[in-house]
């Protein structure tokens, strides 16, 4: 609404300040269609189309509904002399509904058959669509889904829309502010650049209605064709870069409530994405930290504050400017603990009010509260002249996908510091390597050309903030070509190594595993990251 809110202001504005916005231009609204299944905000319309001298025209409970306001309403099968029919199917579907509206006014044969077929103008059209998407959500039986596809709505959207020249379609509860905008101003009147302003809108309605159809037809076959329909935008400052252009394209309101802070930025939006694919992975208390995408602290703990802590202390460097996140609602110590740093974002599920009050200190720190929502389970990327499309990896292992290749056989605890740094490899880019203990990021290597590599800068940075490898777990996002990663782990004392497997020479890794005392199980799950 907010969004359509500020275009209307644009338009509004332009078309005031325009040499376009010509009395020729102006038509009148004398008679309006209106058939709606939403009616809050509908009654103020009504009332102001009657005081203007408009005659409606109606159908069923919007005519009801325009009557209890004490508003003269002519049925619609008064019109067409046609009774609602199939259970009301068919009820506007009709020449003399279609015909008052699709009629071009400065054509003298449109009027003259209009004249010949007793038609009437109508010169306005309120209308919305049955609620499909919702029907869908809620897990109807096919039959009541198929009875949300709306027939006569959308042909009369598109009707109006094409014909804009000459009427009015609003085709959303979202427009009923603007036009109420124009009523208080104008009265009955609008200008051509209004109504294709009204027109655009309809069909955004109609195309995005028409997608969710298909796509509840489609489901999960693998077909040709492609839809992807998205309502909302969140204008951003800029794009990955000052010089790029960016938006954001769906309901972002649906995710986070904003209580602090300043607008989210694209690269925000990228690390929020990463902060909660990597946060989801985890049941128990946890606290993670990430930059340009990646983990650079996760530490799972009894209580929040000691996550943090231990979160922190796996790079406090690299958490400056970061991306915060928790799984568990914010408190007043930890609120304390987390202030002493910058940080640009922090998401939680809730927040102590002595925690916002600390957190709200600085005034552009973004501050989030994460709402329950479903998230897609389908990726889309662009690529070349299409896009890219997959499924979402949400395979999360357990023990029971762990197989064991060497005799050395991991204690519980060490089981669960292979699982924790396998969830943590799966969140970060390829290529990644991730040490792990007590379910604590030590270190990770994350976007290397090589896995060596990713393995090198690992224990750099693990023995650069005063980790000791002795014990840990190491988790790579892929197999290993050759045995030197688990020869350089060894040497910095990794004891447990988890990895999908799947190379030709598994055995030469599993071999020095095994001479070495080293416990290594494979997952048979790659999970690359690009």
């Amino acid at each position: 609404m907010a969004c359509v809110e500020e275009h209307y202001c644009v338009i509004s504005h332009n078309i005031s300040n325009s040499i376009f916005s010509t009395m020729s231009e102006t038509k009148r609204i004398s008679s309006a269609l209106i058939s709606v299944f939403y009616k809050d905000g509908l009654d103020e319309i009504i009332n102001k189309l009657h005081q203007e001298g408009v005659k409606l025209i109606s159908t069923g409970g919007t005519q009801r509904f325009i009557e209890s306001l004490g508003v003269p309403c002519q049925p619609v099968e008064e019109l067409t002399g046609y009774p609602s029919i199939l259970g009301g199917r068919v009820k506007t579907l009709h020449p003399k509904v279609f015909g008052g509206i699709l009629a071009r006014r400065e054509e003298e044969n449109d009027m003259a058959q209009m004249v010949s077929y007793d038609i009437p103008e109508i010169d306005l059209v309120i209308v919305d669509l049955y609620p499909f998407e919702q029907t869908v959500k809620s897990g109807a039986q096919d039959a009541d889904i198929i009875e949300k596809i709306d027939i006569g709505g959308i042909s009369l959207i598109r009707a109006g829309a094409k014909n804009y020249k000459d009427a009015v379609i609003v085709a959303s509860k979202d427009q009923y502010k603007p036009l109420l905008d124009i009523l208080n101003e104008r009265g009955a009147e609008t200008t051509l650049e209004e109504r294709r302003w009204f027109a655009k809108e309809a069909f955004a309605v109609s195309s995005y209605y028409d997608s969710c159809i298909y796509n509840w037809f489609a489901k999960d076959e693998d077909d040709d064709h492609f839809r992807l329909a998205l309502e909302g935008r969140t204008p951003m400052r800029y794009g990955e870069n000052p010089h790029q252009k960016g938006t954001f394209r769906g309901d972002l309101g649906a995710m986070f409530d904003q209580v602090h802070g300043k607008e989210i930025s694209y690269n925000n939006l990228l690390d929020i994405n990463a902060a909660i694919d990597l946060i989801d992975e985890f049941d128990e208390t946890t606290f993670a930290i990430l930059k340009h995408n990646n983990a650079c602290g996760v530490a799972s703990r009894p209580t929040l504050l000691q996550a943090w802590k231990d979160a922190l202390a796996g790079d406090p460097v690299s958490a400056f400017g970061g991306v915060l996140i928790a799984n568990a609602p914010i408190d007043k110590e930890t609120a304390e603990e987390i202030n002493k740093i910058f940080f640009e974002v922090i998401i939680a599920p809730d927040y102590d009010c002595d925690a916002l009050e600390i957190l709200g200190q600085k005034k552009n720190r973004i501050i989030l509260i994460r709402k329950e929502q479903e998230l897609p389970k389908t990726l889309v990327r662009t690529a070349l002249n299409g896009v890219l499309v997959q499924e979402k990896d949400t395979k999360n292992e357990t023990p029971e996908d762990l197989k064991l290749v060497t005799s050395r056989k991991p204690s519980q605890e060490e089981i669960e510091d292979m699982l924790f740094a396998n969830k943590l490899v799966k969140n970060s880019k390829s290529n990644s390597i991730v040490f792990a203990r007590g379910k604590q990021l030590l270190a990770s290597g994350v976007g290397q050309t090589s896995r060596v590599d990713a393995l090198k800068q690992a224990v750099e940075k693990a023995h650069g903030f005063g980790f000791s490898l002795e014990g840990a777990a190491m988790a790579s996002d892929a197999f290993f070509p050759f045995p030197d990663c688990v020869e350089l782990a060894d040497k910095a004392g990794v004891k447990n190594v988890i990895h999908p497997g799947g190379s030709v020479r598994d055995q030469e890794s599993v071999d020095y595993c095994e001479q070495h005392d080293m416990t290594m199980v494979m997952t048979g799950f790659r999970h690359f990251k690009h």
